[in-house]
């Protein structure tokens, strides 16, 4: 019998992410056998204005961030697998992105989902004793409210509590 919880998974993939493909890979598969509600994109390094349901990422066929905030609705529980590991402009600044021409920098995209979906988590293929060393997983654990976990049984454990928790956003929750 699947679980009946909602889930959104965003998977960044690309660049620094193939090294964690196959953990990624066995995450999916599992995610994909257990959920009965399970809706998955994918990203590059930050989530921006659009996402892509083909992790081939082919910009005729990306969907805007906005379509997928007004198709789900708050009880969906995002998870979001990714590194963190890209330059801070793409974090925090307009046209930050290594892609593209992006209007609003990462964080306004990631304040959008943290307001829209009250659970949500970010898990980090990268050993959590290795974060210290990248600027940017510091920053986007900040940004996602300390709700960073590493992909691990352990750290699946603890997203897992977490999601059970609705984050309270604030005004200072809120990075500008």
């Amino acid at each position: 019998k699947k679980n009946t919880v909602k889930v959104l998974l965003f998977f960044d993939i690309g660049g620094s992410m193939d090294d964690h493909i196959e953990l990624c890979s066995q995450l999916f598969s599992a995610a994909k056998y257990e959920f009965k509600h399970l809706s998955f994109y994918y990203f590059h390094n930050c989530i921006y204005e659009f996402l892509w349901k083909d992790n081939a990422r082919r910009w005729h066929e990306k969907i805007p961030t906005d379509e997928i905030l007004n198709t789900y609705n708050e009880d969906y529980k995002v998870i979001i697998v990714g590194d963190a590991s890209m330059s801070p402009y793409e974090i925090f600044y307009k046209n930050g992105s290594v892609e593209h021409y992006n209007e609003e920098a990462g964080i306004t995209w990631l304040n959008r989902i943290k307001e829209h979906f009250p659970y949500f988590v970010w898990l980090n293929p990268v050993a959590e004793n290795d974060w210290q060393y990248t600027e940017s997983i510091g920053m986007i654990k900040k940004v996602m409210n300390d709700r960073m976990y590493p992909l691990t049984i352990s750290g699946i454990e603890q997203a897992i509590k977490c999601l059970k928790q609705k984050n309270v956003v604030t005004e200072n929750s809120l990075m500008e």
